[in-house]
Formats: structure tokens, sequence, C-alpha cells
């Protein structure tokens, strides 16, 4: 039997490296969209260009899902006005280009990416997929992206996303600045540590995209964090208790972090008690749900 292929797009990412390895055990072919097309290993590479709007066309051929990843990351640099557009232009114009491609050779299945930022900092109101978008920086931008793919269906595609939380891995991401204070001793959390972070062990993320791949009726928005979303303060406890460290509470307070991060510290202080209800009702199970477990394995394999 002919492997299923998937294309992803930010496929040499913390997440999407991750997914390309799950996808290739499980016997798919994966390819990746990048500006350096070639191979890598088992993945074949082709070329696009956003702002030429130009994709190698056989990219296409024989295309079973396209797992759409790629992004300026949101704390790679601090938010100039100039890193705020890359950011929003990163997501917007490369929809746009795929949207154009999808025209020409539709595709059964795309699967994206968009964030829990989508809510904005909204306390401890559970968050469910139908719960309103938020006025921020990062809502306005995940509106829009998740418009852009939205159109994608207008190719005949069937499109679902996943609004991901922070995703946890060691390899990446926030948990190696989050870990860094507790292994010096300090419990270091953000602002009062009460807003809830919704986390993700990375390979439950990806184990989601699969999910939403290999399940053709699964449509629109799914949360990606795990049933449990912690406080700030709760889950630096946790990172503690995995590595076998004390637990010293030292806050950073939130006007420091306004000072030093500017309107990025918006993203680190936001709140956002997602809930996991709508993908566990597809019959998708978590592998990972208590945090220090979580941490745990991370940590004991190094992923």
């Amino acid at each position: 039997m002919e492997k299923k292929t998937v294309l992803i797009t930010g496929g040499s990412g913390l997440v999407g490296s991750r997914l390309t390895d799950l996808l290739l055990d499980k016997g798919y072919e994966v390819r990746w969209l990048s500006r350096k097309p070639g191979k890598k290993g088992e993945v074949q590479i082709f070329g696009w260009d956003i702002q030429a709007q130009t994709i190698d066309e056989a990219a296409f051929e024989r295309l079973h899902a396209v797992i759409h990843l790629a992004g300026a990351g949101v704390a790679d640099k601090r938010w100039s006005e100039a890193y705020k557009k890359e950011i929003r232009d990163s997501r917007i114009q490369s929809t746009q280009l795929l949207f154009k491609y999808l025209q020409k050779f539709p595709v059964p299945h795309f699967i994206g990416a968009s964030a829990v930022g989508f809510y904005g900092s909204r306390g401890d109101e559970l968050l469910t997929e139908n719960s309103s978008a938020g006025d921020s920086f990062l809502a306005k931008v995940c509106i829009d992206w998740e418009a852009e793919m939205n159109r994608i269906t207008e190719t005949g595609s069937r499109v679902a996303m996943i609004r991901i939380g922070i995703v946890l891995s060691t390899k990446g991401g926030a948990l190696p600045v989050m870990d860094k204070p507790v292994r010096l001793a300090v419990g270091a959390y953000l602002g009062d540590g009460k807003q809830y972070m919704p986390w993700i062990h990375i390979e439950d993320l990806c184990r989601m995209f699969i999910h939403l791949v290999e399940h053709a009726n699964l449509t629109g928005a799914f949360n990606g964090g795990a049933p449990e979303p912690l406080s700030n303060k709760d889950f630096i406890k946790s990172i503690a208790k995995a590595l076998g460290r004390p637990f010293i509470p030292a806050p950073g307070p939130a006007f420091a972090l306004k000072i030093v991060l500017g309107e990025q510290a918006d993203m680190v202080l936001m709140s956002n008690r997602t809930s996991a209800e709508r993908i566990l009702s597809t019959g998708f199970q978590f592998q990972f749900t208590d945090s220090i477990a979580a941490l745990q394995d991370l940590y004991k394999r190094g992923i």
C-alpha cells in the first residue's frame, strides 16, 4: 500500500521536528517546505519563498495532508514594531501562499497551528473553543491567522487547527527558560503567579496533530493544552518536584517584567485556563495529564 504523504511548514522547528519523527515512525512519507530545498534523512525538502509567493509545485504531488506550523517565534525577540509586523506577516502571508497553491493542487486535509493567545488574558475563566477572542496584539494575529486558514476550505480541503498552549520540551521553548532558576534553587514565578498556563507535553501535541490528520470528520479549532492547566506558581513547583529541587518562591514582579520585556510581557503574564473537553470528546487520549509526570518524562528522555 502506498504511503500517505504529509507536507509540513516549519518542519525544522521544535514541534515540526518531533512531529516529523512521529509521522515517520507511523509509516508516513514526510516533506517539508523551506527556503533551503534539499534532503534531511528520509525527509524531502521543497523550496518556498513567502516574499515572492512561490512554492515548488512538486511538493504537492500525491499529497494527503498539509500541516502548517510556520511563523516567526513570538518569544524570539523583543517586540519592536518591525518584529510585531514580522510575527503577523509570517503567519498571514505564508497561509495566503498556501491558499494560492491549494487552489491549483487540492489536498484532502489541512491542519493548522494557532495559539491560545487567541483568547487574550482571561483570568480564571474556563475557555472553550467557542469563547470569544481577546483584543491584544497576539489575539488579533490569531484571529486573522485563523481567518486565512478557514479560507482554505474554499479549495475543498477539510480544515482543522490547534490553538497551541505552552509546549514542554527540554530542547527549546519555555521549559529551559522556566527551569533555569529552579536549578539554581530559586523558584521564580512571573507576576503574582496566579495566571493559568495551558501546558502540553510536546509528544501529546504532536499526537494531537496526527489525530486530526487521521480523523477526517474533525474540523475547526481545538485547544492544545493538557486537561489540567496550572497556575504559573504551581507549575514552577512541579518543575522543582520533577528535578528534585527545593521550591524557594521568588516572584518576578509584573512591573519589572514590563520594563524588561515591554509589550512582550503581556505574553508571559497572560492567563489562559483552557478546556480540553472538545479534543477529548473525539476519542483523543493524552498520555500526560499530570505536570510532574510529564516533566519527569521529558527530563528522563531528553526530548
